[in-house]
């Protein structure tokens, strides 16, 4: 069988934020699936804190995790459920309203029906992608997680709204490992560490205006995407 990914180093530090961007079937949603297991690593390849990932229990490793994925999930069930399905019972009603402020979903819940408690269909069928998404990123952030993992978690999201959460993500993120996946440079540039993927390998790494100077696949990603955005605007 043929790897998927190959030759990829990279290391964390806590407390800091690792981007991650590439063309589709790069390899950037295979690699972050393997930090909370979704696929096993082969032994010895993904360390936390030292560790291999492996030898955490499988329980306490995703406790640790807040995960948003590229398919969002949501149970049918309420608003205010589906925010808090990670947390204990006992989660004060606060904390999820405050999740929902991250995520900028606070202002549409006001304009519902029955606010917090009211049911979206089953998987969410009720709210817009970019409902769905930031409804997900209020249950990723709730649970106060040690690693936060946002895959592409904000391409339904209007680049308005993107810089209002990525404002109030910034504030969660500060004392947390955070690993973000995205098409959009936008959602990026402010990461302390960015790898390009190429066929499951890093092409470049750098910060962004270190890559911006290479010149290389991240700049033209950059520049491709301001063109379409002015191209938008005409």
């Amino acid at each position: 069988r043929h790897p998927v990914l190959h030759n990829v180093s990279v290391k964390v530090p806590a407390g800091t934020t690792l981007a991650i961007v590439g063309h589709t079937g790069s390899g950037k949603s295979t690699l972050i699936n393997l930090i909370p297991r979704l696929f096993d690593p082969p032994p010895g390849t993904l360390f936390l804190d030292g560790k291999d990932v492996r030898q955490w229990p499988l329980a306490e490793l995703r406790r640790s995790i807040g995960y948003v994925p590229q398919e969002t999930f949501l149970f049918s069930d309420t608003i205010h459920q589906n925010i808090a399905f990670g947390c204990d019972e006992t989660v004060e009603d606060a904390r999820v309203d405050w999740a929902a402020r991250v995520s900028q979903m606070a202002r549409d819940i006001e304009t519902f029906s029955n606010n917090m408690r009211t049911y979206v269909g089953e998987r969410g069928i009720t709210l817009s992608g970019g409902q769905k998404q930031r409804v997900a990123i209020s249950r990723a952030v709730a649970t106060l997680p040690k690693i936060l993992i946002f895959d592409d978690s904000l391409s339904n999201v209007d680049t308005y709204t993107e810089e209002r959460i990525l404002e109030e993500l910034a504030k969660v993120m500060k004392d947390r490992t955070t690993i973000l996946v995205s098409h959009r440079i936008s959602t990026v540039k402010n990461a302390q560490q960015i790898i390009v993927l190429k066929e499951g390998a890093i092409a470049e790494h750098g910060t962004h205006e270190s890559l911006m100077e290479l010149q290389g696949v991240y700049a033209d990603l950059y520049q491709k995407q301001l063109l379409e955005e002015e191209l938008a605007t005409i």
